[in-house]
């Protein structure tokens, strides 16, 4: 398995991500999650539309709570074509539990726990703590990564205009 020594830093400190780098122009690899109800989803599910995936290390800390709700209030303006999809390790109880006290329903949550399966598929795993590094890909209609933000220190927030700039490109 591809490790990636000081990819990322949490508070200066560096961490080391397992996985395959993901670059644009890659074809998404596909991965299986859980969704809030324990049901396994699979990228597929979201064929044919712009998908924004979304890694956070833990909905319950500040930096991913703010990050969630931005994206929800984007996610709101996007249309039904684009879906925003945030991933963490987190149990799906516990997903359930942060999307309904933040009042989050334009995006979907889905806990890669099991298996990291989808930390592993987009090299976003961080070895020294098994939760998944800041990212954001954006993949279009067609499967292919048309952009990845992997945020340097994870403790900072991504670029959203960024964000938005390469959702628009995608659709």
């Amino acid at each position: 398995m591809t490790e990636r020594p000081g990819a990322v830093t949490m508070k200066g400190a560096p961490l080391t991500l397992v996985g395959k780098e993901i670059k644009p122009g890659d074809r998404a690899p596909d991965f299986e999650v859980l969704d809030n109800g324990l049901a396994p989803v699979r990228l597929g599910a979201y064929q044919g539309k712009v998908i924004v995936l979304s890694s956070v290390p833990s909905l319950d800390t500040p930096v991913c709570d703010m990050e969630t709700r931005r994206f929800n209030s984007e996610a709101a303006k996007l249309g039904d074509e684009v879906v925003v999809l945030t991933v963490s390790m987190d149990l799906p109880f516990a997903q359930k539990r942060w999307c309904g006290a933040a009042g989050v329903e334009q995006v979907t949550t889905l806990s890669d726990h099991k298996d990291a399966s989808f930390g592993l598929a987009y090299g976003v795993l961080i070895k020294e703590l098994r939760l998944l590094a800041r990212s954001v890909f954006v993949i279009d209609r067609q499967g292919v990564v048309r952009y990845v933000q992997l945020v340097k220190e994870i403790t900072h927030e991504p670029d959203y205009d960024d964000v938005l700039q390469a959702i628009a490109k995608a659709r």
